[in-house]
């Protein structure tokens, strides 16, 4: 019986779409975003990047808006880091209520963010939006432009994984439409 409800249960595992099966962790996959993305319309896909890194490092016209979860802050460096500090955006649920409010969903719909590798964003971005009562918010694990080689030739660089590196559609320039400004 054991083996038999077993075997039973990794069957169901397996013909669930894996986000469906991963509906109990924060994080998500790049691909499985995508696909999700493609079944259904009561998503909310947000890039918590700064527009800046957008410019240098380009954008999916899959998500729906730029949101920056943390913005940085050109009039404090932060010596230890030699980059200029990052500040959560003060505005940053406000302005997620308003873009689940203007594609028609509810503050239980699944929201997905993604920022560069899925670290220093992603992941606290989608932890601060459950904590602040939008229970269903997830992260692409890899974020948009993947993770670091360790080793070899490409050292050093963002081959691996991620939104670019999986051959999922994005561009060197942001959509005007939804990459997020202050001059509106």
């Amino acid at each position: 019986m054991d083996k038999f409800l077993k075997n039973a249960l990794l069957f169901s595992a397996l013909a669930l779409p894996v986000w469906q099966v991963q509906a109990d962790t924060v994080g998500i996959s790049a691909q499985d975003t995508y696909a999700l993305l493609q079944q259904s319309d009561d998503v909310l896909f947000i890039d918590v990047r700064d527009p800046v890194e957008i410019m240098f490092i380009g954008f999916t016209d899959a998500v729906d808006i730029n949101i920056p979860y943390l913005i940085v802050d050109r009039n404090d460096w932060d010596e230890e880091k030699q980059r200029f500090r990052l500040h959560r955006n003060p505005n940053f649920v406000e302005e997620v209520k308003a873009a689940l409010a203007q594609k028609g969903l509810s503050e239980d719909a699944t929201i997905i963010t993604m920022c560069r590798s899925g670290s220093e964003r992603g992941l606290p971005s989608a932890e601060f939006l459950q904590n602040n009562g939008f229970e269903n918010a997830r992260y692409v694990i890899h974020g948009f432009q993947g993770s670091s080689v360790k080793e070899g030739e490409q050292r050093g660089l963002r081959v691996k994984n991620g939104w670019q590196n999986e051959g999922l559609s994005w561009g060197s320039k942001p959509n005007t439409d939804k990459i997020y400004r202050t001059d509106k």
